[in-house]
Order: C-alpha cells, then sequence, then structure tokens
C-alpha cells in the first residue's frame, strides 16, 4: 500500500498522541501539509482503520478503542491489520470497529435475513449516500471475502467509489477529498441502518424510524447529534493545522449507559383512587428513533413488582417489547413454515420466544394497563426499565443488561 514514507504503528502511535507523560522525547513539530497526493487506497474499503490513524490520532482512539465513551471498561482483543491482535485492557472499541470482528459477537454471521451473512453492512464496499426521502433503502455490496476483516474501517464510511475521502470540509490534505455536507446528516447512516421500505416495529428500520417518526415531525437532531457529539480539535495531530470542529468517533448506543437512560421515562398513574387498576407511562422522548430499535435481539423489559407493608410479595409482572424478525409480528404459530425458509434459523429464534410488545416509536407515550388483583392495603410498587443486548439468550446471563431506570410508588388500596 501506498502511503507516503511513513509506517503505520498503530497502537504505538496512539499511546504517544494519548499518553504523552509516558513518553521521554519531546514532541517533534508538526509539518505542513504536503501540496502533493501522497496518499491512496488500493485497498478501497477494506484499508485498515490503522492507514487512517496515522493521521487522525484522536479519531483512530475513539473508533477502534473507544477512547471518551461511557462503555462498559473490559479487556477485549480484536483482530487487527496484517493478522495482529490488539488488546485494550480499560476501553472499548466503538461498535463500528467490532462489527464483525468482536470475538463475543452478539450477531449471527450465518443464518440473518434469506439465509445470508451480514457481510453487506459489516464489510460493505465504498456507496453512495441515498437521498433524505428515498423509498427504499438498498444495502451496500460486500467486499469479497478474502477482504472480510477489520470490520467496518474508516474507509467504510468515509470512501467513495471513486476512491476519494468523503468529508464535510474542502481541505488540502495528503488524499484527494470530496467535500459532501451530507456527512453532518442522518443519510450517511441510512444505507447500514435501514434496509429496504418502512414496516412499523420491524427490525433495522433505524433511519427510517428517524426521518418518518421523529425528523418529518419536527421533533429535533440529526443521529450524529447524539451519538457523535462534538468536540473542537485538530483534525489531524500530524500536520500543522488549526483547531475545528470535529463529531467524536463513538457511536454510543445499546451499551452505553447515557444512551439508555436518556431514551425512556416512564410514570405511574392510578386513574382511580383506591382501586388497584394502574397505568404505567412509557415515553419515548429522549431518542430519536424507536425504542429499542436495530437488530430484533435487542428487548426492552418492563418490570412490575407490588409489595405489601410487610415487604412480601403481593403480584409481578413483566412486559417484553422488541423489534419483529420481519414485516409480521412474531408468534409461535409460525413455527412449522419457518421450517421450510431459507432463513430458517434467525426467523424461529424469534417467533419461538412469541408474542411481545411492540417498539415505542419516537414521540410516543405508551400507556401499559395493570389491574393486580390486590386486597385493601398499602403496597409499594416498583418498576424497572431492563436493556438487554440479546434477547434470545439465556435470561440469567447478565452481562448483556443493563438497567435504564427505575421508580417507586406507593399505592392504597381501598376497595
Amino acid at each position: 500500500m501506498r502511503h507516503g514514507k511513513r509506517t503505520v504503528s498503530g497502537v504505538l502511535i496512539l499511546a504517544a498522541c494519548l499518553l504523552p507523560g509516558i513518553v521521554a522525547a519531546a514532541e517533534p513539530a508538526k509539518k505542513a501539509v504536503p501540496a502533493k497526493i501522497t496518499v491512496t487506497f488500493p485497498l478501497g474499503t477494506a484499508t485498515p482503520s490503522e492507514v487512517c490513524g496515522d493521521c487522525h490520532k484522536a479519531i483512530y482512539g475513539e473508533h477502534s478503542h473507544g477512547f471518551g465513551s461511557d462503555n462498559p471498561a473490559m479487556s477485549i482483543m480484536t483482530s487487527a491489520w496484517k493478522n495482529r491482535t490488539s488488546l485494550s485492557p480499560t476501553a472499548r472499541g466503538s461498535s463500528h470497529a467490532l462489527a464483525g470482528v468482536d470475538l463475543f459477537p452478539l450477531h449471527s454471521r450465518d443464518a440473518e435475513e434469506e439465509g445470508k451473512s451480514c457481510n453487506s453492512c459489516h464489510f460493505p464496499k465504498a456507496y453512495i449516500l441515498p437521498d433524505l426521502d428515498v423509498a427504499e433503502v438498498t444495502k451496500p455490496n460486500p467486499r469479497d471475502k478474502k477482504d472480510e476483516f477489520g470490520g467496518l474501517t474508516c474507509a467504510s464510511c468515509h470512501l467513495t467509489p471513486e476512491g476519494k475521502v468523503r468529508a464535510p470540509y474542502n481541505l488540502r490534505a495528503p488524499h484527494e477529498n470530496f467535500p459532501d455536507a451530507r456527512m453532518k446528516s442522518s443519510v450517511l447512516c441510512a444505507t447500514c441502518h435501514s434496509l429496504g421500505k418502512r414496516v412499523v416495529g420491524k427490525q433495522d428500520q433505524t433511519y427510517l424510524e428517524w426521518r418518518d417518526d421523529y425528523w418529518r415531525k419536527g421533533l429535533g437532531y440529526s443521529c450524529q447529534q447524539c451519538h457523535m457529539p462534538r468536540t473542537n480539535r485538530q483534525l489531524s495531530e500530524e500536520y500543522d493545522v488549526p483547531d475545528r470542529v470535529v463529531a467524536r468517533h463513538l457511536w454510543t448506543g445499546g451499551r452505553s449507559l447515557q444512551r439508555l437512560q436518556s431514551a425512556l421515562s416512564q410514570a405511574v398513574v392510578i386513574p382511580q383512587p383506591g382501586s388497584s387498576k394502574l397505568e404505567i407511562h412509557l415515553l419515548n422522548i429522549g431518542a430519536g428513533h424507536s425504542v429499542p430499535t436495530g437488530s430484533s435481539r435487542r428487548g426492552v423489559y418492563l418490570q412490575a413488582e407490588i409489595r405489601d407493608a410487610q415487604g412480601k410479595v403481593a403480584a409481578h409482572q413483566e412486559w417484553l417489547f422488541a423489534p419483529s424478525y420481519g414485516a409480521r409480528p412474531d408468534d409461535r404459530k409460525h413455527l412449522t413454515e419457518d421450517k421450510t425458509r431459507l432463513d430458517a434459523v434467525a426467523v424461529m429464534q424469534a417467533d419461538a420466544q412469541g408474542p411481545h410488545e411492540p417498539i415505542i416509536r419516537a414521540g410516543e407515550e405508551r400507556i401499559i394497563r395493570w389491574s393486580p388483583p390486590l386486597k385493601p392495603g398499602v403496597y409499594t410498587l416498583t418498576t424497572r426499565l431492563l436493556y438487554d443486548l440479546n434477547r434470545y439468550n439465556d435470561r440469567n446471563i447478565s452481562d448483556d443488561q443493563k438497567l435504564m431506570g427505575s421508580a417507586e410508588t406507593s399505592i392504597t388500596v381501598t376497595n
């Protein structure tokens, strides 16, 4: 690969940039931006992100190692360029960096839609950004099997089919630029975060949920404003360039406690004082899309428990909110016909769990009515919202679960 006269040193470069206290040598003087193009991308979107990290050190740290994220701090190993491994003991790489290379994947590589693997979005070739109002979002073309390494690289989003670097700024750089203001808009996310036409309640509809339920209703922000918060810094630490407004490449989502706790609000209403008839209101005023969104594996459990004055459980109930696998609601009655489908493993996984509550759309207030049989007395109602990254696995596995929020309410029953 042609990359000027510099060598890519990956994590060592990153450490020298982010942890200057461990480097004894003085920081070298920064260079002027070269007038000629010295960086090209013969590997296309299979170009390792470490190549980009040679100049864009802070962005590389966020993308590949999760620096600045509130994702769980845990030791992980991911495959890296030229079959090396990268160990990060203090942070977790972004969901994009780990797509397809995480050793503990929550995705099924070989049992998804139509029985195909997930390589079109996890290992995409360069694509053209769609229009905002496109009726149907098409998948990107997948990379060849031999190029399925590195997961979602920097080039996966930034490289155009012509080999130029798509970016919001038109600046001189060692590579060819393609200035595109849409890099700041949600259409950047559309290609991989919404597949096909809009089907309310179906999985993998995040962009269309944002556009139809949120943006078109005048409710607010682009995907980047929540998932890629802005900062002021140099785009490249290699060259003598001024600070600019730059998005942090973190994409905090289902693994981020900050994102989860701001997604749904809850409130308890007692419509008839003295009665055990209850209403639990779930309000999606914090997310710009449905909750949960994305893969049908995602689920939110609403758990309600009522204890009497002595602390004994008098009633409990649980509701599951999750995307449906396909265009129809998940249901066990389809299991027999599921066996004949190409995607039998995936669709049976969803149907076997049975019916569940539809996902809560952007701006929606969902009312859950519950009338537990309670004797007269004073009770305490506790409600919990629990997010599960993989609702299909054993419920006793808690490593992929996070508490989104809880509330406690006193109830007096007189009749």
